[in-house]
């Protein structure tokens, strides 16, 4: 009984450290918990569509640091980067009219040096944000957004070529001398 009972107690001890560990590695990842899903639910946003939100972000003891809902709704494109890593993250897979609740950590926020004087160095986030529309990227403009990049990457050291192939054959061509130069004019007076 006393061995049994030393078993659950460092079972126990286990689980619990095994529990602390998990929320530290959890605190390092956007956490999202969905308040409010709509009845149909067939479009999923990915990468590259564009949603439009309303928004609350807080800092973790409750002090609003920006809201949206006084003004038009925030235009996000998943990709561009025009909202903080976390908040982007978090809007990947949810649908028209959802709502959650994000708690970003602070590195995938401001980091360390924060945004004086609202939000201080090294803290977490969390945004409540309910999706008003969702549009997904068309055909074209997914080609530009997955091609592009690319020809471009491709482009850089084609022309770099050109240019060092253009100054390599001036380089190797001839110089007239000043002499003959001057021996051509005498001899044309």
């Amino acid at each position: 009984m006393q061995g049994s009972f030393v078993l659950l107690l460092l079972a126990a001890f286990t689980f619990t450290g095994g529990l602390v560990q998990g929320d530290e590695n959890a605190a390092e990842e956007v956490q999202v918990e969905t308040l409010l899903k709509p009845e149909t639910c067939s479009v999923l946003s990915t990468m590259g569509d564009t949603l439009q939100i309303h928004y609350t972000g807080k800092l973790m003891d409750g002090k609003v640091i920006d809201s949206s809902l006084s003004r038009d709704p925030l235009v996000v494109e998943l990709g561009k980067r025009t909202v903080i890593s976390g908040l982007e993250q978090s809007l990947i897979g949810v649908c028209e009219g959802q709502k959650i609740k994000a708690t970003i950590p602070s590195h995938l926020a401001y980091g360390k040096k924060g945004y004086p004087p609202t939000i201080p160095g090294d803290a977490s986030l969390e945004f409540e944000v309910e999706v008003i529309s969702l549009t997904q990227q068309t055909p074209w403009q997914k080609m530009v957004n997955d091609v592009f990049p690319l020809v471009c990457l491709a482009l850089v050291p084609t022309l770099l070529g050109l240019v060092g192939l253009y100054l390599y054959n001036k380089a190797k061509d001839p110089k007239p001398s000043k002499k003959k130069a001057k021996d051509k004019k005498s001899k044309k007076k």
